[in-house]
């Protein structure tokens, strides 16, 4: 019976990459909250597991008494020292092993459920640890299959498997089994449940991070970023600036014959990239973000509301605003104005 318990013990604890260590502690608790849901009346008992020794004993701790047994808390003296010590005498308190059987069916089934919730609550906390120290970054995963129906991804991370929702994917990107990609992990949904790690190829903040990883003066702080607006699968504008004035942040950002910033793009399936200059002053800066339009004047309003009205030459009008009002859009969230967008000379 031990033989074929610590076998199966042992597997569990492959299986499930559980330290043997912690999986025996998990088994005696879930085992000593059965013994106390089958023998309430005895609050004294002994989980004993020793994997080394191949010892496994549970054993309730009766009181000798010389009369009847008032409940199993107690053991007449003629029975303890039979099972339990031949020198048994009245007053001492002996161990009165329990076997398999003793245990019955309900006892078993709790001790299994109790089990089962421990490795449940283990391999949350295993899960959580794994990916509480990437959260906000980027991380490269593997492509395990790709559901036809619904689009939706399974990719694996260090051997973890996290679930990529169309919606998060980028736009016209077609993801194939095996395909090694950047995901930026957003956050941990359910920790305390069920938790799940929310991954995103859309969020900006992917943007940021391949920069990082990219571009060493991003990475080593000589070159920070400022702001980032992205549609995904379409556009992103990235606004740097350099605490260097010997480092062109612009040309740091693109590398040797475009390398750089080629890489970044690559990986967002092509995905247009502007790399704007940060300026403290809001005009400036906005005029930058307009870019790749020319920019007559910029006028910032006063007040409270973020506001400016912006010219440009009739003949850049329509690439300021851009297809759909994209090039606005994304200026406006790079800076944070809203911004009003007038040709230099009325059109007639």
């Amino acid at each position: 019976m031990n033989k074929e318990f610590f076998e199966a013990l042992e597997k569990l604890a492959q299986e499930n990459g559980i330290p043997m260590e912690l999986l025996t502690e998990k088994i005696k608790l879930g085992i000593s909250r059965a013994v106390k849901k089958e023998y309430p009346d005895c609050e004294d008992f002994n989980v004993e597991i020793d994997p080394e020794k191949k010892i496994f004993e549970v054993s309730l701790m009766r009181t000798v008494v010389d009369e009847e047994p008032y409940d199993m808390s107690e053991i007449h003296i003629d029975e303890a020292k039979a099972v339990c010590s031949k020198n048994a005498a009245v007053g001492d308190v002996v161990p009165f092993k329990l076997s398999t059987a003793k245990f019955g069916r309900v006892a078993a089934q709790n001790a299994k459920q109790a089990i089962r919730t421990e490795l449940k609550g283990f391999e949350r906390e295993r899960y959580i640890g794994q990916f509480s120290d990437k959260i906000h970054e980027a991380v490269s995963a593997t492509v395990l299959r790709v559901e036809p129906e619904s689009g939706n991804a399974t990719l694996a991370i260090d051997k973890n498997e996290v679930y990529l929702f169309k919606n998060e994917q980028i736009p016209g990107e077609v993801l194939k089994e095996g395909d090694i990609v950047k995901l930026y992990l957003v956050d941990i949904i359910n920790p305390d449940r069920r938790p799940m790690v929310k991954v995103s190829r859309t969020h900006k903040d992917l943007v940021k991070r391949l920069f990082e990883l990219e571009i060493p003066e991003i990475y080593d702080g000589t070159v920070e970023v400022k702001a980032i607006s992205r549609e995904a699968g379409s556009r992103t504008k990235i606004a740097v600036w350099s605490k260097d004035s010997n480092v062109d942040p612009v040309g740091a950002c693109i590398g040797p014959k475009h390398s750089r910033i080629g890489n970044i793009v690559n990986e967002l399936h092509g995905e247009k990239i502007d790399i704007i200059v940060y300026d403290e002053d809001p005009a400036v800066f906005i005029a930058h973000a307009l870019s790749p339009a020319d920019v007559v004047s910029v006028t910032v309003e006063e007040g409270e509301q973020k506001t400016c009205t912006v010219v440009v030459p009739n003949n850049q009008l329509s690439l300021a605003i851009g297809n759909r009002g994209q090039n606005a859009k994304l200026a406006a969230r790079l800076t944070g104005y809203k911004i009003d967008i007038k040709p230099e000379s009325p059109v007639e």
